[in-house]
């Protein structure tokens, strides 16, 4: 395979009813024609042949009636795990729910109640604060301490802040926006700090197929499976295979006793499979999908070095180190700029629709994330207009 042929092949995603691209001017004024669409997180690639074919077999037979027999769902997530971040587990402890973010409700609505803490540690992925929010539950930020550009925790920080109202932490690992591959201690730590405030510890790991080369993921029952009887493991073929329309994602809960009150809600709210998430997932998690993976890792390997040499060499601002994820995180703050004076400057002159850093909570309002999952040309492009938008700071 031609790697660069493959992803550097131009999709043109407008008037698909494509988030990112067809809703960027109502949310930023970047219009479609002539702008840049670098902030949802999908990516403007084709998922492998294997899971076109299995759309194209659904579409060939026609009949499109409830799902049913989740074994080679289930085998397929299992071998995944077992080959590719080495973990086993029973498969009565998969629930396939609509996505990650329903996955992450779903969480927050069986092992909480209204007024509990959700502790979040910011900045971090948006759509959690928005979910506790929209629940009921209290928004706890427990802000990553930014050391010279890259992101630590503060552990001994968040112990002081607890009040004991704290049910649960949604860890995002590896982390969005900032890209970091949680070390193996670090992940302890994380468990160590669930244990002694009695949290429940759920782990979005949506992003752990994208690992930049140096950097290595582990899951967190593999950094610490003592944790198990508090632990939710939530992963997908979403991200990964850029099928994130299909809406499926896998809660994997190991403690069967954990599991009792999710069954419940889910049951509850009626939540059963979308056959054609079933199937994608299932032809994804394949020695076919693997080999795609390594490919697409190492043309947005490519992408990221090219990003960041070219931002990097603008003086006040600097892209995050990015060890996992497409999404880099660009500090902003060297200019001396507002957040509204640099975004505008994104916005209106380079015109390319980027994720507010405010949005991700506490420590982020100097920052915008890049997507980076596109075409190198567009990367190109990018880099080239944030050099014009910002010329008179060279």
């Amino acid at each position: 395979m031609n790697i660069a042929q493959t992803f550097d092949q131009w999709i043109d995603r407008r008037g698909t009813h494509c988030a990112k691209w067809d809703t960027m001017e109502t949310h930023y004024g970047v219009s479609p024609s002539g702008g840049l669409a670098m902030w949802v997180a999908d990516m403007d690639f084709r998922p492998p042949a294997c899971v076109q074919d299995a759309v194209e077999a659904m579409a060939a037979h026609g009949i499109y009636g409830y799902f049913g027999d989740e074994q080679a769902s289930n085998d397929a997530i299992r071998w995944w795990m077992k080959h590719r971040h080495g973990w086993e587990f029973d498969e009565k402890a998969i629930f396939t729910t609509h996505g990650l973010v329903n996955g992450t409700a779903l969480c927050v609505d069986a092992y909480t109640k209204p007024g509990d803490g959700v502790i979040v540690m910011t900045p971090v992925y948006h759509a959690f604060a928005r979910i506790i929010k929209a629940a009921g539950r209290q928004v706890v930020e427990c802000r990553l301490a930014n050391v010279d550009g890259r992101y630590l925790l503060d552990i001994a920080g968040w112990d002081a802040q607890m009040t004991g109202n704290e049910r649960m932490l949604l860890l995002c690992s590896p982390h969005n926006p900032g890209g970091r591959v949680w070390t193996r201690d670090e992940l302890r730590e994380i468990a160590q700090f669930c244990v002694r405030h009695d949290l429940i510890l759920v782990s979005d790991e949506i992003h752990h197929d994208l690992v930049m080369p140096g950097h290595k993921h582990l899951a967190m029952p593999v950094a610490a499976p003592e944790i198990s009887d508090r632990l939710v493991m939530m992963t997908a073929t979403t991200k990964t295979f850029n099928i994130a329309g299909c809406h499926s994602g896998n809660v994997i809960i190991p403690d069967e006793a954990l599991r009792a009150p999710f069954r419940a809600r889910m049951n509850a709210l009626g939540i059963s499979p979308n056959s054609f998430g079933m199937a994608m997932a299932t032809a994804a998690y394949s020695p076919e999908g693997a080999a795609w993976v390594d490919d697409l890792v190492s043309y947005l390997d490519g992408n990221r070095r090219l990003f960041d040499e070219g931002v990097d060499s603008i003086p006040g601002l600097r892209s995050m180190p990015l060890e996992a994820t497409y999404l880099a995180w660009v500090d902003f703050s060297g200019t001396g700029m507002e957040p509204a004076e640099f975004i505008a400057r994104v916005e209106k002159q380079a015109k390319i629709a980027a994720s507010h850093g405010a949005t991700f909570g506490s420590g982020g309002a100097s920052f915008l994330r890049f997507n980076l999952a596109t075409q190198r040309a567009n990367v190109v492009e990018a880099v080239s207009r944030l050099k014009d938008a910002f010329a008179d700071m060279q």
